[in-house]
């Protein structure tokens, strides 16, 4: 199919409450706040991506383009899609910031789609995969829930066949993060899948040798510990490494490609965590297997990862936390016996859904329970 230059754009909001209460042990959210992104070319080939902001309510649909229409498009506007998928810039000066929004990953969904769909080729295809499957693990995103929430969420994940777990660890007190170790044997049964903990950057190096010892004195055996120190320490995390080398340390979830890069000379993880900037993303893979360094793929805007996960020959494990977004696409990618498997479809596999469009969207912000009770604590 020939190419084209990307001519429009078009932005919908949604605003609505998540099914349940979702956060680690920095933080939480009941809500969801998303903006899809469309990138229309001059062929009539529709990109989608998705924006997300987790703990704060976006600006009314008019402001969100506006915004966009400033800072965004005059960087992509009468571009090939295929021009800003592989180009390689380097910012210098004021040119090095954030835009007011993050529309950054969005906009790399939407130009790969694009990309994708001119090629006709499912993206996953068009990145080199030579598999069809990715085994994904169940991430209750579950610091927050009561025990009974807990045990009836990752005892769903287990009758799913999901192919390993992933708790949040990381509270104050230990002990109740082996609690919560103990409540997932029940919850699951001894079915010999991988446990996986999260402490989000909670422990000190020291922390998390001892809350790793405990847990192994319990009868735990942890597959890996994700960013259990500040994302920076390399220096703790590659002690961390030698100091509990039956327990793999996965890191780099909040690092930039940078940052990953130091992270990996610097070995101090055995996984690096990658997310859902799809450019970012296949560089890292790129910088994980010049070091010999599996690659583990986190949660991205509605399993949209899979199309690099299949690609990377590195990763063994993609992230599904149970966010309830699949109303706004028309397919969701299927996930059979703890499998994803990518789309058929020419581009990454997602398209905006008629409800999505026309029955939940959003377009002026509504005042949630979640904002007017942190609005009456601060005016408290």
């Amino acid at each position: 199919m020939a190419g084209g230059r990307i001519s429009e754009f078009r932005v919908y909001r949604f605003q609505f409450p998540r099914d349940r209460v979702v956060g680690d042990s920095q933080v939480r959210t009941s809500e969801a706040n998303l903006v899809a992104l469309e990138l229309q070319d001059e062929a009539g080939r529709v990109g989608l991506g998705v924006m997300q902001v987790l703990f704060q309510s976006t600006p009314a649909e008019v402001d969100i383009a506006r915004v966009f229409a400033a800072e965004a498009f005059p960087q992509i506007e009468g571009r090939d899609a295929s021009a800003l998928a592989l180009r390689v810039i380097r910012r210098r000066g004021g040119n090095v910031r954030s835009m007011q929004l993050p529309f950054e990953e969005a906009i790399q969904h939407a130009v790969w789609d694009l990309f994708a769909k001119a090629m006709d080729l499912p993206l996953w295809q068009m990145l080199g995969a030579e598999r069809t499957t990715c085994p994904v693990y169940a991430s209750g995103l579950d610091f927050h829930l009561s025990d009974h929430e807990f045990s009836e969420l990752f005892g769903a994940a287990a009758a799913a066949g999901y192919r390993g777990y992933k708790i949040k660890v990381g509270h104050p007190d230990v002990q109740r993060d082996l609690h919560r170790l103990n409540l997932l044997r029940t919850a699951v049964g001894h079915d010999g899948r991988p446990i996986m903990i999260d402490a989000n950057e909670a422990w000190t190096a020291a922390q998390a040798q001892a809350a790793l010892a405990l847990f192994a004195k319990a009868g735990h055996e942890i597959y890996w510990v994700e960013d259990p120190l500040p994302r920076d320490d390399f220096d703790g995390l590659r002690r961390l490494r030698l100091a509990c080398p039956g327990v793999r340390v996965n890191s780099g979830e909040y690092l930039d490609l940078s940052g990953k890069r130091k992270l990996l000379e610097a070995k101090a993880c055995d996984m690096v965590n990658v997310h859902g900037q799809i450019s970012d993303v296949m560089r890292a893979g790129w910088l994980a297997n010049e070091h010999n360094t599996e690659v583990t793929f986190g949660n991205s805007i509605l399993e949209i990862g899979v199309n690099m996960a299949l690609a990377l020959p590195e990763v063994r494990w993609l992230e599904y936390s149970f966010q309830n977004f699949e109303h706004l696409v028309e397919t969701p990618f299927a996930i059979r016996n703890g499998l994803i498997q990518g789309s058929l479809a020419p581009g990454h596999g997602l398209t905006l859904s008629a409800d999505a469009r026309h029955i939940h969207r959003r377009a002026v912000p509504t005042v949630s329970s979640e904002m007017a009770n942190a609005s009456r604590v601060r005016g408290s």
